[in-house]
């Protein structure tokens, strides 16, 4: 038996973990066999003050669930020694044993192909075969034994011409459930009915895929100038944002009995084009609230803000209006969460830090993260190396809530822990409350094959 990370414990067993149990115990320490077939977890009841341990083990559906709870004990230490001893026994029943009873359908390969090679997408194919992304298709793989398939065609689509929506909706999956949310897939509409001890909510997953015409993509404008970048910020990616939002606005989801009464988001992501993720964040917050700010210092350092209303976006010969909160119906949107780190890169990181897949894999992180100095004219730079044994991440790292100040039914701000969180004000101000590390947009670099050992030393050596 061996110490891991709760990064791993909840790859392979965390979803299993009811949202009610943090009322009775805590964790204090988590457990694998060699092999992995059985993992464990040390708990400290919070009324009485003692310690127990739960085993897991995989089900008929290879789903990480408890099958064997300890006798409570007076100390931790003698609790770890009655769960290994429990864990041995889990190891060495037969698979039957650990079946519970209420798995329907057999298990399913999520990455044996299901098409031809030439209809796959290249991303999955990238993810599925690379030794460099391993990490994620490790931490992906348990993670998508307890993603019910409500449509019934994920496997197909998370394959092929869908990838890019799939993967946004198993990042949002492993966020919520992070966040302690016990998700509902009974309905397939809307993708997530998330319940914790905090409350409920409805979310629909939201993508922003490349502009096509007759099939074949088009690129998307160049921003190699301030004027083309500008022209990007402010009207292609806004006219790109508002196509996707009010195409799903028109669904009109809150008209679902399982939607009803509940705050209702949309989830969305930027896939329009390759890098466009890191850069158009700020068309997001110019399209939901319908302002756009200017940003000056006076001689003295002090920043001063001036909000501009924005009627309308044009690109061409579309126009759209600005403002979609103030849009007919958008009313019943409580709020929109965006992220820029739904992606593989996010996947292998986080795969790194659980001790999945390849160990000849280096990644190093480098991006923009928040500066808290109100005078800040732009955020402060950042270079990070995943494999360092102090590098921590979280699913929720990064997630922008923009909440909309017509909601019939807000979203509670306590509702999505670590994140963001934008409101807009009168005048056209924008209040922003962001956690003391939060990482606007990042790149990822990986560095495979190599000796990752060898390289960390040499790192550790030079920083002495």
């Amino acid at each position: 038996m061996k110490p891991i990370s709760l990064v791993r414990f909840n790859a392979l067993a965390g979803y299993a973990r009811l949202p009610r149990a943090v009322m009775h115990a805590e964790e204090l320490r988590w457990f694998e066999l060699t092999g992995g077939q059985v993992v464990g977890a040390v708990i400290r009841d919070r009324e009485d003050g003692d310690y127990g341990g739960v085993a897991f083990a995989q089900d008929q559906k290879h789903r990480f669930r408890a099958v064997d709870v300890t006798e409570f004990e007076p100390s931790q230490r003698r609790a770890e020694v009655a769960l290994r001893r429990a864990m041995e026994r889990a190891s060495m029943a037969p698979d039957e044993a650990h079946h519970q009873g209420d798995e329907q359908g057999p298990p399913v390969d999520f990455f044996t192909y299901t098409r031809e090679s030439d209809a796959l997408h290249p991303d999955f194919r990238q993810l599925a075969d690379s030794e460099a992304y391993s990490p994620a298709k490790c931490i992906i793989e348990p993670m998508m034994r307890w993603y019910e398939d409500a449509d019934g065609n994920f496997v197909e689509q998370f394959q092929t011409a869908g990838f890019d929506q799939r993967i946004w909706e198993l990042y949002l999956f492993a966020a919520f459930t992070e966040m302690g949310y016990l998700l509902d897939r009974t309905e397939a509409v809307p993708d997530f009915s998330c319940s914790g001890l905090i409350g409920e909510f409805t979310a629909e997953a939201v993508t922003v895929g490349p502009t096509r015409v007759r099939g074949e993509i088009i690129p998307p404008p160049p921003v190699g100038t301030a004027e083309e970048r500008r022209e990007f910020l402010c009207n292609y990616m806004p006219i790109k944002f508002g196509s996707a939002l009010y195409t799903k606005l028109r669904k009109r989801y809150w008209d679902r009995p399982n939607v009803q009464g509940k705050p209702f988001v949309l989830a969305i992501e930027d896939f329009s084009s390759p890098g466009s993720m890191i850069q158009s964040a700020p068309a997001l917050h110019l399209y939901l609230y319908g302002y756009d700010h200017d940003a000056k210092q006076d001689r003295d350092g002090n920043l001063t803000i001036t909000p501009r209303k924005v009627d309308f976006h044009q690109w061409g010969d579309k126009v759209i209006p600005s403002g979609f909160f103030d849009l007919p119906g958008a009313e019943n949107v409580s709020a929109v969460i965006f992220s820029n780190s739904g992606t593989i890169a996010k996947f292998n990181r986080m795969g790194i830090l659980g001790g999945f897949g390849s160990d000849r894999v280096l990644a190093i992180r480098e991006g923009a993260c928040v500066d808290h100095d109100p005078n800040a004219m732009a955020p402060k730079p950042f270079r990070h190396v995943v494999n360092a044994a102090d590098y921590s991440e979280s699913w929720g790292e990064g997630l922008s809530v923009f909440h909309n100040p017509r909601a019939l039914i807000p979203l509670p701000q306590h509702f999505i822990e670590g994140a963001a969180h934008h409101f807009l004000q009168d005048g056209g101000q924008i209040h922003t409350q962001t956690p003391e590390w939060h990482p606007h947009w990042s790149v990822t670099q990986h560095l495979f094959p190599v000796d990752v050992e060898e390289i960390m030393r040499e790192m550790a050596i030079e920083a002495d």
